[in-house]
């Protein structure tokens, strides 16, 4: 990740939250048997709050996001929009309500249609929702290609003709043409060069921090997601294990999976580079069709006991040490009541 980026200021809105997902599950069924890919996450997003959602490759995390914006339906559980339980909603149903919330996918080759100009593809939500003329939309798109940067002159090209950081940026141009409350960012510089993965993040930043809009930020990034999120939940096989205030989170992971993942990011000082302690896991991340008993993660854990092995723990809620007025939640039986935990560091040593 470039150096280049400025962690934006940002003061998360009150009252009642523009997202709400409840016990989500989603599960696959095949001859193999049932995929638990989601099972069993909660999560909140208030207006203006960026909530980062990391793990690794089948975590289950991308799962969630599909889920949220219903193109995936859920298993069980609910998800609300602005209060409005969508679940269980019709495609009919749903129509309407698209335009509060949008998903910018990974790679945005494959989720611009080729046939159309890029005026044609920021314009269409503003059809679809019947919310500009031809002239207004048109004019709308002027204004959209201004605010993420891009030339007026590319409106009239197709997507085959920018480069990915340009079409990740009409991504995000059609996204929040309708102005929606709740933006899902699926990874959205995981498929750019390097070179341009910070300009489409402080992007991101910016436009979150004018328009105020809910931001459920998906990635495997963790140098992305520390610089973008108000908060961090931590995924491993289906399961949310650790959620936190991110600048707690990176201060003081409390989970061991959430510690082993920081231990491998690398930090720009060579000589703390050195000093740090890196936690190496064992094995594979096991198969969601036959995920371990107990603690999902007691097969990887440098501290797993025997109660770690049979009994799932539960995701509790902590005060954060730093701030009462703040909370944390983490699903480990190994983390007492006041937050303290043992080092998985010392003990993978």
């Amino acid at each position: 990740m470039s150096a280049s980026l400025v962690p934006p200021a940002r003061t998360p809105g009150t009252g009642a939250p523009v997202l709400a997902v409840h016990d989500l599950k989603r599960h696959f069924d095949g001859s193999g048997g049932s995929v638990k890919a989601v099972d069993g996450v909660s999560l909140t997003i208030m207006p203006g709050e960026v909530v980062g959602l990391v793990g690794e490759s089948g975590s289950g995390k991308s799962t969630v996001g599909r889920c949220v914006v219903r193109l995936d339906r859920p298993t069980g559980g609910s998800v609300e929009i602005n209060g409005r339980d969508i679940t269980a909603l019709s495609p009919r149903e749903l129509r309407p309500l698209r335009k509060d919330f949008h998903l910018v996918f990974q790679d945005p080759s494959s989720s611009l249609n080729p046939r159309m100009t890029i005026r044609q593809i920021i314009a269409e939500p503003l059809r679809l929702h019947r919310m500009a003329n031809r002239a207004e939309a048109s004019r709308r798109v002027d204004e959209l290609l201004a605010q993420v940067g891009l030339r007026p002159e590319l409106a009239d090209r197709n997507p085959h003709e920018l480069s990915g950081g340009q079409r990740q940026r009409v991504s995000i141009a059609r996204a929040l043409s309708v102005g929606p409350d709740l933006l899902v960012a699926d990874e959205p510089t995981s498929a750019l060069d390097v070179s341009v993965q910070a300009s489409v993040l402080n992007l991101l930043a910016d436009l979150q921090r004018d328009r105020g809009f809910g931001c459920l930020f998906i990635t495997h990034d963790l140098a992305a997601v520390e610089y973008l999120a108000d908060r961090i939940a931590v995924m491993y096989l289906g399961r949310i294990v650790e959620q936190a205030p991110a600048a707690e989170l990176f201060a003081a992971p409390k989970h061991p999976y959430t510690q082993a993942l920081l231990s491998a990011a690398p930090v720009p000082d060579p000589a703390e580079q050195r000093r740090r302690s890196r936690i190496v896991l064992g094995g594979d991340l096991p198969s969601p069709l036959d995920p371990p008993p107990g603690c999902h993660f007691h097969t990887r854990c440098p501290l797993a006991t025997e109660r770690c092995r049979t009994e799932a723990p539960e995701l509790r809620t902590l005060p954060v040490a730093a701030d009462p007025s703040l909370t944390r939640q983490v699903a480990c039986h190994l983390v007492a009541d006041d937050g303290s935990v043992p080092d998985a560091a010392v003990s993978a040593a």
